[in-house]
């Protein structure tokens, strides 16, 4: 579980309940079938007026990637992977990378060392690396829109509810105690919209982005090695050169380990 954005949730959820008591208000207000009709069905529509099916498809999978994390491998066992495939490569041959190649279960990685062990050139490897690399960004940034869209239609549909709630209020002003009444609770479907823009929609936008340039960094990094893969580089000049992703207090040293 990505334990951040469970504390986020419910931290959030958190504030505003207790602080609505702290101020005297009954957070039992919050429980308001309307307001949550009109944000979380009207956020929806939004959405689905704003991007194709195809599009859409992929929300599943971004929720469980905002809830559960991504799981990639480290830059640390990355560097450990093509160091050992750079001692491999310069025992064994280039057979070997292709034979350490059908082992990795990262589609990524697998087919960057197969493109080493094809004989492909320096160049040609780093342009088809780099194209996924552009192709995987776009995709994300795209996914990462549909949540900072959903930020921007929801505080705006919680006006809309208030406006609806004191269109009803307004039509019973006879009745003063249930007109204070109903004035209140036209307000939680703006509470709710502002909620869930900046506590949740906007928040997971960004999360996304993050998790999908730690991505790319590590992608990076493969190309990295596959190009000095390429070029016939020892364990020793690989770790020199893929370390440099790793920032300095992450560092361990492939060479101390063995010495171990």
């Amino acid at each position: 579980m990505e334990k951040s954005t469970l504390i986020g949730f419910f931290g959030g959820i958190f504030a505003v309940g207790f602080g609505m008591y702290l101020k005297g208000a009954d957070p039992h207000a919050l429980i308001n079938p309307a307001a949550f009709l009109i944000i979380f069905m009207g956020t929806a529509a939004a959405i689905f007026n704003a991007f194709t099916m195809e599009g859409l498809k992929k929300v599943p999978h971004l929720f469980k990637i905002i809830f559960c994390g991504n799981k990639i491998m480290s830059k640390q066992e990355v560097l450990e992977l093509f160091v050992s495939v750079a001692k491999s490569a310069k025992q064994e041959g280039i057979m070997a990378i292709e034979k350490r190649a059908n082992e990795i279960e990262d589609p990524f990685i697998r087919s960057s060392l197969i493109l080493v062990s094809d004989g492909f050139n320096a160049d040609f490897i780093e342009d088809v690396i780099d194209s996924e690399i552009k192709q995987m960004e776009e995709r994300h940034r795209a996914g990462a829109l549909i949540f900072a869209q959903c930020g921007m239609y929801a505080p705006t549909l919680g006006v809309l509810g208030a406006v609806i709630g004191l269109i009803a209020a307004l039509g019973n002003l006879s009745d003063i105690d249930q007109l204070g009444h109903s004035i209140a609770a036209a307000f939680v479907a703006t509470l709710l919209g502002i909620f869930t823009g900046y506590v949740l929609w906007h928040p997971f936008a960004n999360k996304l982005k993050q998790i999908s340039q730690e991505e790319v960094e590590l992608k990076k990094m493969v190309r990295e090695g596959a190009v000095a893969l390429q070029g016939g580089a020892s364990s020793i000049a690989m770790e020199a050169r893929l370390q440099a992703f790793i920032p300095l207090s992450e560092r361990k040293s492939q060479r101390n380990q063995e010495g171990e």
